[in-house]
């Protein structure tokens, strides 16, 4: 018997950079068991160049991204439910979040926002690259998860411990 895929959402203040690039990175490492959404809280409308060329040159798919508000997946009558919320920035995290349907497993991963780097393009793109081969590691520890054997509070558990990782 398959597995059923489990719907993870990703959420920045902005959805413009981290919370894009765990999207594709999941999307690229775990299709084969989970959907990778993303949103945010104040959606700046555009994503950022450099978390589309970090994808592209990490051979990730890096077309199809928008930056989105949250409220799209929270709504009553939203079409996704979500197993997963997780938060990758410290502002997201503080915020007040929607009541999420279905109770999701929640977890906050923090990271610094690499859009807020100034400098040189080599370190505002290094600024990026660090970010995503973060978020990668956690997200294969994720996929490493038995989610299948794994009772609902030790997912929780195993999820939030990856974003110390």
């Amino acid at each position: 018997m398959t597995e059923r895929k489990h719907n993870v959402l990703f959420i920045c203040t902005g959805n413009s950079a981290r919370s894009i690039l765990a999207e594709g990175i999941l999307d690229q490492l775990g299709s084969d068991r989970f959907v990778a959404y993303s949103a945010g809280s104040h959606p700046r409308g555009a994503v950022h160049p450099l978390a589309l060329s970090t994808l592209r040159q990490l051979r990730y798919r890096d077309t199809g991204y928008r930056s989105k508000s949250w409220g799209e997946y929270a709504k009553d009558g939203a079409v996704v439910h979500m197993d997963f919320v997780i938060t990758v920035c410290d502002q997201a995290a503080g915020e007040v979040c929607p009541v999420w349907q279905g109770q999701p497993v929640t977890a906050h991963w923090g990271l610094l926002d690499p859009a807020a780097v100034e400098g040189s393009d080599q370190v505002r793109r290094r600024a990026f690259m660090d970010a995503a081969v973060t978020l990668k590691r956690r997200i294969e520890f994720l996929l490493s998860l038995p989610l299948a054997k794994l009772e609902t509070l030790a997912i929780q558990r195993e999820v939030r411990e990856i974003g110390t990782r």
